[in-house]
């Protein structure tokens, strides 16, 4: 088999114009194709007016080492590599203990369906409840105004992913095709199969809750249980090695291997491991505000003419400007088509997210739009308290909460008021999504002033970029603060806790992803190395 890479058509071509262009590009008649898939697709939009497809294909082909030979000077083409995934161990007949899988993320899934897949058995701990139990509650914050702590858009079963926009593509390093292996597990749950060749595939909300569902179903099948409403309340240590976990209710789980899989937002868990003494230190995050626009003024800017093109979708963007204050101001975890969303997780606070589904029809595109902040930045000695970073997002989550008029309501202002410096009484054309409503302020208020500064610096830089991005009406809303964990559980290369044995600190929450494929993937690297540490 063969993989072709960078094969380029135009956009609009016939749906029979690859075979012709495949046996163009190799050099072949047409009865020398065998076969061929698409195993990429993706798009060029630099010129709007001409926008280009961009294909991977693997090709199979008569006599396949001369037409490599004849080739060989073509970077582009090559053999298509294995991307078969194999797994590293099988459990032995009789477990000497079962492993435990904390967190139910896209990181814990993966992590427990690998275990489970090998053979493991493992128990898996979340502190939140059922995806569809979940689900009701956080509607109930965003149409009651009631906020459950332990059931909302950070905890339960799928993780802080499941309300989002479910995008699956990363930049990760990823050599040995771990995120194909996520992105074929997804698929077997229910994923749509074009997630496996589009350049930026996603899912949204309302498919993700059946695919967590059914990964479920495929976890307890192999012998893995799953238990809901089992927040962990201390990890049992004995001279540097875990040696069970227990349980808000009292209950004791014995076992000598436990994956980390808890979020960015367990922030009572970073403070139990850190006063258990495992290794925990600060790192960097960013925070800033969500931005909304008409979808169509995104869609025509990037796209232009071909604006509403079914295969081009609705436009993202990603965009980054280097401010004169030294901070780095960007868009994060764009949501074309999609909404804002309140996603706290502690009473009396502010937290804004986004979240798509998989039609991405809203009428509004929003972004985050972060500054970076570092560990200096934060309240006190970072170095004497890695927990730091916790303070430093509260402090804003709560004054967010009281610009917003002291409700989960989120404090707003249009762009134009927003750049000018002055508070907004009233909204123009662009009508927020966010529930439960937004409160008409000034965001000064809700970040550091370095950040306002960053931010009326880059928008307008947007602007140059995006035509419209800085329209006046376009609408601010605060807070975004959860936009990676604020600590890392610091790993050696065994995916061990650098000073606690049989502790594999996971995912987003301990630092080491940044979304659903880069957990995913995590995921897998973890469980596959306990998996050798408990078979060797």
């Amino acid at each position: 088999m063969l993989r072709i890479n960078e094969l380029k058509l135009p956009l609009a071509h016939a749906a029979d114009a690859l075979r012709p262009a495949i046996c163009q590009r190799l050099g072949i008649a047409d009865g020398d194709l065998l076969n061929f898939t698409i195993f990429k697709r993706s798009y060029d939009a630099r010129k709007k007016s001409a926008i280009l497809l961009i294909y991977a294909i693997d090709a199979e082909v008569r006599d396949e080492a001369a037409v490599l030979a004849r080739l060989s000077e073509d970077r582009h083409i090559g053999p298509t590599p294995d991307m078969a995934y194999k797994f590293v161990a099988q459990a032995p007949a009789v477990l000497p203990c079962r492993p435990v899988v904390i967190g139910t993320g896209p990181c814990g899934l993966l992590a427990g369906l690998l275990l489970a897949q090998m053979g493991f058995k493992p128990i898996i701990l979340e502190r939140g409840k059922a995806v569809r139990e979940r689900t009701k509650d956080t509607w109930g914050l965003w149409r009651k105004n009631t906020l459950d702590p332990e059931s909302n858009v950070q905890f339960g079963e799928g993780g802080a992913g499941t309300f989002s926009d479910g995008k699956l593509y990363s930049q990760i390093k990823d050599p040995q095709f771990h995120g194909r292996k996520v992105l074929e597990e997804f698929v077997k749950a229910g994923a749509p199969e074009e997630i496996l060749y589009v350049s930026k595939p996603h899912i949204g909300t309302f498919r993700l809750v059946k695919m967590v569902e059914n990964m479920r179903a495929t976890i307890t099948g192999l012998g893995g249980e799953i238990r809901f409403g089992s927040k962990v309340d201390r990890v049992i240590i004995d001279n540097h090695q875990v040696r069970g976990v227990e349980l808000a209710g009292g209950e004791q789980v014995a076992t000598e291997h436990v994956v980390l899989a808890i979020g960015h937002s367990a922030r009572d868990t970073f403070q139990m491991l850190y006063d258990a003494g495992v290794y925990v230190e600060a790192k960097p995050f960013a925070i800033g505000f969500r931005i909304e626009h008409p979808q169509t003024l995104i869609d025509h800017a990037r796209f232009g003419p071909n604006a509403g093109n079914e295969i081009l979708g609705a436009a993202d963007y990603k965009l980054v400007h280097h401010c004169a204050n030294g901070r780095a101001a960007y868009s994060f975890c764009m949501c074309p088509g999609g909404q804002v969303v309140a996603a706290t997780s502690e009473p009396g606070r502010v937290v804004t997210n986004g979240m798509s589904q998989y039609s991405r029809a809203e009428r509004n595109a929003n972004s985050a739009l972060v500054v970076n902040i570092e560990p200096a930045d934060f309240p006190g000695d970072y170095r004497t308290n890695p927990l730091a970073g916790i303070d430093f997002q509260r402090q804003w989550e709560s004054a967010a909460f009281v610009a917003g008029g002291g409700t989960y309501a989120a404090p707003a202002q249009r762009v134009g008021d927003f750049l000018a410096g002055k508070p907004s009484t009233a909204l123009g054309s662009v009508d927020p999504s966010y529930q439960p409503g937004v409160h008409m302020t000034d965001l000064s208020t809700c970040v550091p002033p370095y950040v306002i500064d960053a931010l009326r610096e880059a928008i307008p830089a947007f602007d140059r970029q995006i035509k419209g991005f800085a329209m006046a009406d376009a609408v601010l809303t605060g807070v975004e603060t959860r936009t990676s964990s604020p600590i890392r559980i610091k790993r050696g290369a065994d995916f061990q806790s650098i000073n606690t044995r049989g502790l594999y600190p996971a995912g987003e929450g301990a630092g080491y992803a940044g979304g659903i494929l880069s957990a995913g993937v995590d995921g897998i690297k973890v469980a596959e190395a306990l998996a050798r540490a408990m078979t060797t």
